[in-house]
């Protein structure tokens, strides 16, 4: 007991351990898998006290205050709500036991130390989560133009001199083109589901 409550203050109990495929079921995260949605864990990183389980869909934190205590808050992050960015991957030095992957995720910040000698795993992860973070940017950056160019357009149809039920009409269209544009848009360019992703950079051995 006294060598655990001892690693927890020094630390050493949130470094992590990648969890390989075979040990999915073994997780805590397993329990939270939407498989009728096709969800599927791709990644998944077990501390004494947490796990950070990744998923095509969504990452779902198991939180544990420490890791003396049982008590659990399992936290679920959708991609498509919580956009990532900021991405990096703190390599270790010469001393360091652990190497640190470091994102955002909507307006959390995560930091996740993974043992050194898996930082092989940590590099597959950081990439994965990388090209992520850049497709959702490129999506909001699309998407921006897309609903500026409409609200030109709205602009451009008031100035227009029509009779009054003319323009209460045209308003009508506009409105209603707008709303389907919009949602069209907002369809194309909210990627919710990053499989081709995950599987093109995870490949646990």
């Amino acid at each position: 007991m006294f060598k655990k409550m001892a690693a927890d203050a020094l630390g050493l109990s949130d470094i992590g351990k990648v969890i390989h495929p075979n040990d999915f079921n073994q997780t805590d995260a397993n329990d939270f898998i939407r498989e009728a949605h096709g969800e599927k864990i791709y990644f998944l990183i077990k501390t004494k006290a947490d796990e950070y389980c990744f998923t095509n869909l969504a990452l779902i934190h198991i939180d544990g205050e420490n890791a003396v205590t049982s008590k659990r808050t399992m936290r679920r992050y959708p991609y498509y709500k919580f956009p990532i960015d900021n991405v990096s991957l703190e390599t270790a030095g010469r001393i360091d036991l652990d190497v640190e992957i470091i994102f955002n995720i909507g307006d959390e910040k995560v930091t996740i130390a993974i043992a050194r000698r898996e930082v092989e795993y940590a590099k597959q992860i950081y990439r994965a989560l990388l090209h992520i973070s850049e497709i959702i940017y490129d999506n909001q950056v699309i998407k921006g133009l897309a609903e500026k160019s409409l609200e030109h357009a709205s602009r451009v149809l008031q100035h227009v001199h029509l009779t009054q039920n003319d323009l209460l009409s045209e308003y009508k269209k506009v409105d209603e083109y707008t709303f389907d544009r919009l949602r069209e848009y907002d369809q194309a360019y909210r990627t919710k589901d990053f499989t081709d992703i995950f599987e093109q950079y995870i490949y646990l051995r």
